[in-house]
């Protein structure tokens, strides 16, 4: 149902929990953010909806979409929204949906461009390389224990949606599931910003596009652990130059991803 809240609302009051991740967790919840993200939330209809709040400039923009969908939309005013929420969101639009359940690394076993993440705990950072992954046709992503959530709600939204597009799993036995890729016939190739790595651009060069591949990338700072790279079939470096120590790993995947397409 659509309803026009003059004012506070019980139909808000889960969005004053919106800035809390526990909350939302311990109730399988996330929060998508922006006019264009809530599109593609609705978009891909495999996604329960709990509700969705606007303002009535953002509902006038996307009346076609949200007079179809299968939960409450809230519409309000930007002053109680932000007062509700706690934070300024953008666009006007903001929405609540529950969580799928996850997958195992196993969905990921026929498919041929796999990032594998490790110890990357920035939301932005996660998102950012989701969208990359995107942008370069990959498959599907696996992440470690370590990394960031990808339905968080800045990972939603520096994604542009990604993370709601792609498939990705997170795992517990890290090296065991690298182990288990190896054996399905994928190649291992660890980004390093080490000097004793291969150059990409040579190991590119010779790359059978036909190959089935994971990209592991690390945290920024720590990189890839040695069990990582140990994992690895190569280990391969973005040249720079010796005065810089390492790139964004948004960056560096999108650099590795555009040379292993």
């Amino acid at each position: 149902m659509i309803y026009r809240l003059p004012g506070d609302d019980h139909h808000l009051a889960p969005y004053r929990h919106v800035g809390e991740p526990q909350w939302l967790e311990s109730r399988r919840l996330f929060v998508a953010e922006s006019r264009l993200v809530v599109e593609r939330l609705i978009a891909e209809r495999r996604y329960e909806l709990e509700s969705i709040a606007v303002t009535p400039s953002a509902f006038e923009a996307l009346a076609a979409q949200l007079q179809a969908v299968a939960c409450d939309v809230l519409i309000c005013e930007r002053q109680l929204l932000e007062e509700i929420t706690g934070f300024k969101f953008h666009r006007g639009c903001i929405a609540l949906a529950h969580r799928p359940a996850g997958i195992g690394p196993e969905m990921l076993f026929g498919t041929r461009r796999i990032v594998a993440l490790e110890g990357v705990g920035n939301p932005d950072n996660v998102g950012g390389i989701f969208r990359t992954a995107a942008a370069f046709g990959v498959d599907g992503i696996v992440l470690d224990g370590g990394c960031a959530d990808p339905f968080y709600r800045k990972a939603i939204r520096t994604s542009m949606a990604a993370t709601l597009q792609l498939p990705w799993t997170r795992v517990d036995g890290w090296v065991e599931t690298l182990t288990r890729f190896r054996a399905e016939g994928f190649t291992l190739i660890g980004l390093t910003p080490s000097s004793t790595g291969t150059d990409i651009r040579e190991y590119s060069s010779q790359l059978d596009r036909h190959e089935r591949i994971v990209l592991l990338l690390g945290a920024e700072g720590a990189g890839l652990s040695q069990a990582s790279c140990d994992a690895a079939h190569v280990r391969v470096k973005i040249p720079i130059r010796s005065t810089v120590d390492s790139l964004n790993v948004v960056v560096a995947a999108g650099i590795a991803l555009h040379r292993l397409h």
